[in-house]
């Protein structure tokens, strides 16, 4: 049965979990959805028995059409997407026309995305909703998560952690970083989160811990690219050896939540979510 009392949802897939998740939660309320694939980027699996049609990167013009003929009036940016070059893009007209009216502002991925946000909603008319409103539960919340608490170290490499991470945020670089005993291993920029578990895991000491702290940018668009863990950040950080994570309450998503919970106190791992205070932000 089509639960007429939402508009109907497109689902702009990324890469991972989440998009899977928001067609299974459509599905079980039935709303009605349609799920823009984007090639290189969208797993098929995501897209079995979902109504959906497949565009690539940078035709945003066909895209755009596909939407409006869908009747498409709320959109939802789910999953990560690889970030191509000019040549890699291939832009349309329409594509071309965006980049060059957004200029400088295109170096960085939270101007970029957030650019994109304004475009869909004031050029074409869709409204952009965050994952949280489709997706209940999906936010990351204060406290503890699971059996594990970091200890005293911990709980001051998270300090670090926040500083050296929203520090990168503001230069719009990345989201995360790795400290262990006061010591920055790692900062993430484009190669995300997985690739700089291994590179911190490289430069980390033995028996002395350390965290993966992951907030939002100042000043970022929060319906797009929110940090995110899932149960395979949580193998990621193991095998890093670290001694658990820190994400951002109210900031960050949590995708898979038990089995992200059921993982971490397997692997010996705390997980916390730290809210950052309104003035900081």
């Amino acid at each position: 049965m089509i639960d007429q009392r939402h508009p109907k949802l497109g689902i702009i897939a990324g890469g991972g979990q989440l998009p899977a998740q928001i067609v299974e939660a459509c599905q079980a309320s039935g709303r009605p959805y349609f799920v823009l694939a984007i090639e290189g980027h969208t797993a098929t699996e995501t897209v079995i028995g979902a109504p959906h049609a497949w565009v690539r990167l940078g035709a945003a013009a066909r895209a755009i059409e596909v939407l409006q003929t869908e009747n498409v009036e709320e959109l939802v940016m789910a999953g990560p997407m690889r970030r191509p070059s000019m040549r890699e893009l291939r832009p349309d007209l329409t594509t071309a026309k965006f980049f060059a009216r957004l200029g400088s502002k295109a170096v960085g991925d939270d101007g970029l995305l957030g650019a994109v946000v304004r475009e869909l909603e004031q050029r074409h008319g869709f409204r952009v909703v965050g994952i949280e409103s489709v997706l209940p539960g999906v936010m990351a919340t204060e406290g503890v998560l699971g059996a594990h608490r970091p200890d005293a170290q911990a709980t001051r490499d998270i300090e670090r952690g926040i500083e050296v991470a929203r520090g990168v945020g503001a230069l719009d670089v990345g989201q995360a970083a790795v400290v262990q005993e006061g010591i920055v291993l790692a900062v993430e920029a484009i190669e995300g989160t997985d690739a700089m578990l291994a590179r911190a895991a490289q430069v980390r000491r033995e028996g002395a811990g350390g965290v993966l702290v992951k907030v939002r940018k100042p000043g970022q668009e929060d319906r797009a690219d929110l940090p995110t863990i899932g149960e395979r950040t949580i193998r990621a950080a193991a095998e890093a050896g670290l001694a658990g994570i820190a994400i951002e309450a109210g900031g960050a998503l949590v995708v898979g939540r038990d089995a992200v919970i059921a993982a971490a106190d397997a692997a010996d791992l705390f997980v916390i979510g730290i809210p950052i205070p309104d003035d900081e932000r």
